[in-house]
């Protein structure tokens, strides 16, 4: 096999590789065209090249057939002579963007500058490949560009045309472009620009004027010769303010020339433009085409405007207000009732947001000069003024509103004399409770006026007393709802019954009266009426004349005693109190009774109304206990209660009583009656604390601290002595043997 014929393919490989990865010196695409006295930068970039990566960098100019030199990365003294003080006064200069890009700076580029600036990068390659230098041309031209204004008239009335005149020159130059904007300053606003004419010979009009530019209402005069007139038709209020003329030179620079880049702006004020506002000679007039003369009856207010001029496409609003015939001297305070905007927008006063989202208050546009207020059912508290505002609003250049002119209509009065509702309730006595046990039933007749489609409640009331303390029994709403209300006794919900039995009558009945029922029963009745949200609102109430159950009672006499065992006692003893109910000419019909019975405990901490019973037991002897006393209840006969406090402790001190509520059972009709509660005497329980028991704690510390402080003494004077006698030069201790001699002697 040929090696030739092997090494070919490595060698083409290798070729390919080192052209894939040849040099490339780059420069931005010229010409580069600024104007004399900029500050002109010139970038330069080497990529894919072999060595260092930061590179080297050289700067020539090429003038015709001659190279100068001008600044170098490598060489300190490289610049040529013709320019090296520009070079070393800083005018021309270059700066490393990093390993591998130049930017070669001129503080302020000069006429003579022109010409073809050369970036050449040093070869630092195995292999020589690719470019190691790249040309741009730099075009330096004059500042021949000039705004100059001219207008011919700078005031118009308001509905005329205003033109205004910009004269924008240059000397020609090639690959430069012009571009010409209008702006307005409106008084401390920033400068809005109105529309721009180029560098791509187009038209761009500003954000508030695309539709005055649609309309014709905005044009620009391109007579030629550097003229470009701006032209306003139909001027308006808000088209016064300062002009200004802005011109600006172009060139194109990137790939195939895509972007632009500007080189020179100048710009010259126009003058001052003052619109001159036409006046709007429109009248309001406000009439009262329903004027109620009654509660519930509605109300229509027509505001309509009249001789209207100058408006053009303005646009109308309308405010209500209303306010109390309050007297002459007396300032009315105006509220407003609702609104609508330049926009048609509805805005609800926050007095009558309410009865606008309900309906009940309506405004609206009739015609594009009639607006109309209504009120569906006028109320008393609508009687007072109405007034209607009309405000006519133009239009900004902003796409906006400012308001014109506000006319304000006169007054009307919207009054009546209101119809005072009246109700009146009878009662009177249907059926006469004349035993224990039979029924009493009553009826109560009601007379309404002035009232529009009333609904009544009935609220039967009873009081044991004429002006005693009311209790409420039972009600009937205005939509039918039967509800019990203070007459809460499980065994007898069912034995009083409240029915309508007419259109205006309603009848109370009581089964099995009882000796705790008798007293005074009327009805409290409500007089209701539906608003426009058909809710209900409460017109006037009354209440009837009061009917008597009173029944002779023949049954037994009862008492009721307390007994104690013990009132003083030590804490720990259990102590009884017995509850002794007695009956005094008893009845052979009598029948059976029972007795609920109920314990009390008055501390100092508490009084008799509202305290709840510390123990109690049915009728039926169920035994409930409310309080946290160690306490038990229990029926020692048929009369005798006896209440048991184990363990007694100081918490148990206070005044003891007891009540009882006696039911017989009628032999004849078999049901239970209720006879009247019954309270005893009360019964003081004191608990006593031994002499011991209160001073065995304060002994007990007293020894106590009297032991410490002995040892603490005693210990003290231990360690004071052997401190004091060990340290005496003077004590010498007499030996053992010479006290053996002495005793012998």
């Amino acid at each position: 096999m040929d090696k030739g014929a092997g090494l070919r393919p490595v060698i083409l490989f290798i070729a390919l590789v080192s052209f894939c990865e040849a040099r490339v010196v780059k420069v931005p695409v010229g010409p580069l065209v600024h104007v004399e006295g900029q500050a002109v930068s010139i970038r330069c970039d080497v990529s894919d090249y072999e060595g260092p990566r930061d590179q080297d960098f050289e700067w020539y100019l090429v003038v015709a057939d001659k190279t100068l030199q001008l600044t170098s990365t490598f060489e300190v003294n490289f610049a040529d002579p013709s320019v090296r003080d520009r070079v070393n006064s800083g005018d021309i200069s270059q700066h490393k963007l990093g390993d591998a890009a130049s930017e070669l700076r001129f503080k302020k580029v000069r006429a003579t500058d022109s010409g073809v600036y050369r970036c050449s990068t040093t070869s630092t390659d195995s292999v020589i490949s690719g470019n190691y230098h790249a040309d741009v041309e730099l075009k330096v031209i004059g500042d021949s560009l000039k705004v100059a204004p001219a207008i011919p008239k700078s005031a118009v009335n308001e509905g005329e045309s205003v033109e205004l005149q910009c004269n924008a020159t240059r000397g020609f130059t090639e690959h430069t472009f012009l571009s010409v904007t209008w702006s307005v300053r409106k008084g401390s606003s920033p400068l809005e620009e109105i529309l721009t004419f180029g560098p791509d010979d187009k038209i761009k009009v500003g954000h508030n004027y695309t539709q005055r530019y649609t309309d014709a209402g905005l044009q620009l005069d391109l007579r030629g010769g550097g003229f470009y007139g701006l032209v306003l038709k139909n001027a308006k209020p808000s088209d016064q303010g300062e002009y200004v003329c802005t011109a600006q030179e172009w060139v194109r620079q990137g790939e195939e020339g895509r972007n632009w880049r500007k080189i020179l702006e100048k710009s010259e004020e126009m003058g001052k433009v003052v619109v001159t506002p036409a006046e709007l000679q429109f009248k309001v007039t406000l009439t009262a085409p329903l004027n109620p003369q009654s509660t519930s009856e509605p109300t229509e207010l027509r505001c309509e405007v009249g001789d209207l001029l100058h408006l053009r496409d303005g646009r109308l609003g309308v405010t209500w207000s209303y306010s109390t015939n309050a007297p002459g001297d007396v300032s009315q305070k105006k509220i407003t009732v609702a609104s609508l905007n330049e926009q048609g927008a509805l805005i609800a006063g926050s007095e009558y947001q309410k009865r606008m989202d309900s309906g009940e208050i309506a405004v609206t546009r009739k015609e594009s000069n009639v607006f109309v207020l209504r009120i569906l059912q006028t109320q008393d508290a609508d009687m007072g003024s109405y007034s209607c505002a009309v405000t006519a609003w133009k239009p900004t250049s902003q796409s906006g509103w400012e308001k014109a002119k506000e006319v304000q209509s006169t007054p009307v009065t919207v009054q009546w004399t209101p119809k005072i509702p009246v109700l009146q309730v009878l009662a009177h006595r249907v059926r006469e409770a004349s035993t224990g046990g039979s029924t009493f039933e009553m009826s109560c007749r009601v007379t309404g006026q002035n009232l529009k489609n009333p609904g009544y409640s009935v609220l039967i009331r009873f009081e044991e007393t004429i002006g005693g303390k009311s209790r409420k029994v039972l009600s009937l709403s205005q939509d039918s709802v039967l509800q019990l209300e203070e007459w809460s006794e499980p065994s007898r919900i069912d034995s009083v019954v409240l029915e309508k039995t007419g259109q205006l009558e309603y009848r109370f009945r009581l089964y099995g009266a009882q000796v705790t029922d008798r007293g005074f029963y009327y009805c409290d009745v409500a007089a209701w009426t539906r608003d426009q949200s058909q809710d209900w609102i409460k017109a006037v109430s009354a209440e009837s004349n009061k009917i008597e159950i009173a029944f002779v009672h023949k049954g037994p006499v009862f008492n009721i005693s307390i007994r104690s065992e013990a009132n003083n006692v030590i804490p720990g003893d259990m102590v009884q109190m017995k509850c002794i109910i007695s009956i005094l000419d008893a009845s052979p019909n009598t029948g059976d009774m029972a007795f609920d019975v109920r314990w009390f405990q008055n501390t100092n901490m508490a009084v008799d109304n509202g305290v709840q019973p510390l123990i109690t037991m049915d009728r039926w002897g169920v035994v409930k206990k409310t309080g946290s006393n160690d306490t038990s209840l229990e029926r020692t006969d048929h009369h005798t209660f006896v209440l048991t406090l184990h363990k007694v402790q100081e918490r148990d001190v206070g005044e003891y009583h007891c009540t009882a509520t006696p039911w017989l059972l009628s032999p004849a009709t078999g049901t239970w009656n209720k006879e009247k509660d019954l309270t005893s005497a009360s019964s003081f329980l004191s608990v006593k604390i031994e002499l011991w028991e209160s001073l065995k704690m304060p002994v007990g510390y007293g020894l106590a601290a009297a032991v410490i402080a002995g040892i603490l003494s005693l210990l003290l004077g231990l360690a004071v002595a052997h401190c004091c006698f060990s340290r005496n030069p003077m004590h010498t201790p007499r030996p053992r043997n010479k006290l053996m001699d002495l005793d012998m002697d």
